[in-house]
């Protein structure tokens, strides 16, 4: 146990001592204001003690941290997170490249392959793969569930092989929660003590939303599947000094306003704000008034506001709920670790922060966001005029026209603005018990006066975690939910991620027929275009109650607030204040039903799983046996050649081609394959070729573990546009040596076939969303070597360097029109110097009309990044370090 700095301490909790690296110590020997620090970095802090070892954490680091101000230096830090959480979409990849290393190493002589296991602990919640295609019934859940163990049960198998071969690794079975949701009620300890060291609970997660685990005190954020593999495998995280936004909260909510209803008005001032690549740290007398579950609902949506994570510290309001959860053994431990170091928040203490805003929460109004971005805040008085103007921008005005479908023998009519899925879905609101309730007890009023949900409104429930449905089940709250069609269909993120599953025919018919622009409103936190539904044009984010009332009136195009949503059993008008229920009716109710006895029942046996998987065969062999006709699952090709120190990636070329010309605001939605496998694309040619029937396609999420599939549906979004072929959307490109309109996998493997380098250009904010590790896979298996952006966002940027693509950005002011770029010339990249962080690259493009040559920045922003980049990615440098000193793994 390394004590550089002398800060060893002692602290006694439950019955036992524990050490602890002091910061008050550490502040003092530095002559250091440390109890100024904003509670996240003082964290990094902590971690940075612990961690020293002179060379990938060094007193540099230590210092720097403890100095630091404000304006927070551009130097580089390393993080090393106590742990790693994966879900099944993200993590099957990164298992696959273990496996991978394993499969590599094996063949190495004196290497040893059963050394390559996770170096911290790694737990990965399978949630993404289950599927909307039965609703509305009592028996939705049973069939939805061996659907999905019948499209996944070659990639279950596999993780069961994982769980079963590697240590560091624990797989929560499906059917359980939601990954964000079980990490909050379960797997998080606030205060870790280990070896008799206490520390905080660190870690970093294969999902955007693992910021959610931020309500609950716990330090992390999402990665890359690319940047987690490699903190499995014992690397530090490095990252540039955080700047840190002080968010002041004071006031209380008024009556009727939601969790959901705040976290939208947190999320479009953050995103005014601009809070890129910063911590957000919330504070103030008002979040008292703030459950801890609302602060995880506000902390959820950091990649919504575009921070890397928003920051709740610790309080009376945390211990409350380690307690209510069943937790209560850690709450001594917690408590007076955090009075020692002095994370334990006081209202009189505001520390020193980069920037503030503030939000008084009696001035939050009722909202929704859409249609098509989770920052677009539209108050719910306001939504019909804003519905209205954003058919006119984003639809050409609608059709105008409408369509009758034919719902159990009766005939509805269905125009544009008519709500066609209506789902209580995501980690976001399902993790909250206040906005629940409020669902429920919204139905059960809305039952009682007759009212019933209109027969093309696919609605569903698919709750985080197996306590909801017991909490709403011992409320009497789940039956008047099932009265409206709001039957449980999954434990998963379900419509949020895009699995929806299939609407009616007769409805997706009307809607293609009449060309009308229908709605999805979900309790998710994205809506992006073309992510819910491939038919649905417009998505809204709303509260768990509002997705209730929305699927009664059936329609946007309709003020709730002013006109009735709808008859009741007497044939009177029923108002949404009528059904809405108060917030005293809901803490009522949940002071009865929520309890520690609730979330230790259900978390008992969390890693055990049901009968199905406990019936699944697994193999037992210590390196996996690849099948080189699986569909599901493939040896990635990224550590081909390997033993012979292939891998460099060259950082200056000629003869470039542009595979595609993007605009602003590129989601890894557009980039990453997600959601339906169309049938006539690329991907779904390779299945058809495989022998796979089109009902048995499943989604992309799911086959993450096969390469073939995933690269085909790289920039393969039914809405992505590519301005080098306009008036189009879709992944489609122009092979410019042909002139052929071909797809975009089409083009890049013709430009493969001749060892032509490859490149795209882009806008501002360039892979801004979820943290898709195949938003940058995909993209270097099609060729491409260079990503040309105005902007990026922070967790693509760390991805594409991870896969040995080279990012670099346009001089402030310039962009692809202001140069005159069209993408039809040829491209020479070089810079005067060697590689480094901020280099200048002079990029020459010669096209019919000339030659055009500007200057663009290299993105690496750290000199580690510089070194990943020169062996050709992250994993291949950690497996030549494991090679070369075995002794260290």
């Amino acid at each position: 146990m390394q004590d550089k700095f002398n800060t060893l301490t002692d602290i006694d909790a439950g019955g036992k001592s524990h050490a602890v690296y002091s910061l008050r110590k550490l502040g003092q020997k530095l002559e250091a204001d440390t109890d100024a620090l904003p509670f996240s970095i003082k964290i990094l802090l902590e971690n940075a003690i612990r961690n020293l070892d002179g060379k990938t954490v060094t007193e540099k680091h230590v210092l720097a941290l403890a100095n630091w101000k404000g304006c927070a230096p551009a130097s580089e830090i390393p993080y090393k997170p106590a742990r790693v959480i994966l879900q099944d979409f993200t993590g099957v990849p990164c298992v696959a490249d273990l496996a991978s290393m394993r499969s590599a190493v094996s063949g190495i002589e004196g290497a040893d392959h059963s050394r390559i296991n996770p170096v911290v602990p790694v737990d990965l919640v399978i949630d993404h793969s289950v599927q909307v295609d039965f609703f509305s019934s009592k028996d939705s859940l049973s069939k939805n569930v061996e659907l999905e163990y019948k499209r996944n049960g070659e990639r279950y198998r596999f993780l069961k092989w994982a769980q079963n071969s590697f240590d560091n690794f624990r797989v929560v079975p499906p059917g359980t929660g939601i990954v964000h949701q079980v990490n909050l009620e379960c797997l998080a300890d606030v205060v870790v003590s280990s070896g008799g060291v206490a520390y905080p609970d660190t870690l970093v997660g294969t999902d955007s939303h693992t910021t959610m685990i931020n309500g609950l005190s716990v330090l992390g954020w999402g990665v890359g599947g690319i940047e987690a593999e490699a903190c499995m495998l014992g690397q530090p995280l490095y990252m540039v000094m955080p700047k840190v936004v002080g968010f002041k909260i004071t006031g209380r909510t008024s009556e009727g306003i939601t969790a959901t209803d705040v976290v939208l008005t947190v999320t479009e001032m953050l995103r005014k704000k601009g809070v890129v690549g910063k911590f957000v740290e919330f504070y103030g007398d008002g979040l008292v008034a703030l459950s801890l579950s609302d602060r995880a609902t506000i902390a959820n949506m950091a990649p919504e506001y575009g921070a890397t994570m928003g920051f709740f510290p610790i309080d009376s309001e945390t211990l409350r709920y380690i307690n209510t959860t069943g937790r209560g053994e850690n709450s001594e431990l917690i408590e007076k670790y955090a009075e020692e170091q002095g994370l334990m928040r006081r209202s009189e203490h505001e520390p020193s922060y980069t920037d503030m805003l503030e939000l008084d929460l009696s001035t939050v109004e009722p909202c929704v966001a859409g249609p098509d971005r989770p920052q677009d805040r539209v108050t719910l008085s306001n939504l019909r005029t804003s519905y209205e103007k954003s058919l006119n921008e984003k639809a050409d005005g609608g059709s105008g026209g409408s369509a009758a479908v034919d719902m159990g023998g009766e005939s509805h009519r269905i125009t544009d603005g008519s709500v066609v899925i209506a789902a209580i879905t995501s980690c976001t609101n399902t993790s909250n018990p206040s906005v629940m309730l409020a669902a429920g007890l919204l139905a059960q009023k809305a039952v009682e006066k007759g009212l019933a949900v209109k027969p093309y409104v696919k609605t569903s429930l698919a709750p985080g975690s197996r306590v909801v449905t017991n909490y709403l089940s011992e409320a009497g709250l789940l039956s008047p939910l099932e009265a409206l069609g709001f039957n449980l269909v999954g434990y998963g993120c379900t419509t949020c991620i895009g699995n929806s599953g299939p609407l009616p025919k007769e409805v997706e018919s009307g809607i293609r027929e009449s060309d009308l622009t229908c709605v999805a409103v979900l309790s998710g936190n994205r809506n992006f275009q073309g992510r819910i539904h491939p038919s649905v044009k417009f998505s809204y984010l709303a509260s768990p109650p509002l997705v209730v009332a929305f699927a009664l009136a059936g329609t946007v195009d309709k003020d709730l607030l002013s006109c009735p949503i709808g008859k009741g059993a007497d044939g009177s008008d029923v108002y949404l204040k009528d059904i809405w229920p108060s917030q005293e009716e809901i803490s009522e109710v949940a002071s009865k039903v929520v309890s520690p006895e609730v979330f230790k029942s259900q978390y008992s046996k969390v890693f055990e799983g049901d009968r199905m998987w406990s019936d699944l065969d697994s193999p037992q062999s210590p390196i996996y046996q690849w099948d080189e006709e699986s569909t599901y699952i493939r040896n990635p090709p990224f550590f081909e050649g390997f033993q012979n120190g292939n891998g460099k990636s060259e950082f200056a070329c000629g003869g470039a081609r542009a595979l595609a010309v993007l605009g602003d605001s590129i989601t890894t939605d557009h980039i990453s394959p997600a959601g339906v496998i169309q049938p006539d694309g690329p991907a779904g040619r390779y299945l058809i070729s495989k022998g796979v029937d089109v009902k048995d396609f499943n989604s992309f999420g799911s086959r993450r573990g096969n390469h073939e599939v995933m690269m085909r549906g790289t920039f393969a979004n039914i809405r992505i546009r590519n301005l080098m072929v306009p008036q189009t959307e879709g992944g489609v490109t122009i092979h410019v040596p042909s002139g052929e309109q071909v797809s975009i996998y089409d083009a890049a493997m013709k430009y493969v076939e001749h060892n032509t380098p490859l490149l795209v250009i882009a806008g501002k904010e360039y892979g801004t969303g979820s943290s898709r590790d195949w938003a940058a896979k995909g993209t270097a298996l099609l060729g491409v070597k260079y990503v040309i952006a105005e902007s990026y966002e922070r967790i693509h940027r760390s991805n594409l360097v991870g896969m040995g693509v080279l990012p670099l950005q346009f001089k402030e002011r310039e962009n692809a029109q202001a140069i005159g770029l069209t993408g039809f010339e040829t491209f020479s990249i070089k810079t005067s110097g060697g590689l480094s962080p901020g280099a200048e690259f002079e990029i020459t493009a010669t096209g019919e009309n000339g030659d055009k040559t500007f200057t663009a920045i290299c993105r690496l922003d750290s000199p580690v990044e510089v070194e990943y980049y020169n062996n050709g990615g992250i994993l291949q440098k950690v497996l030549k370090q494991m090679v070369e000193a075995p002794a260290r793994l």
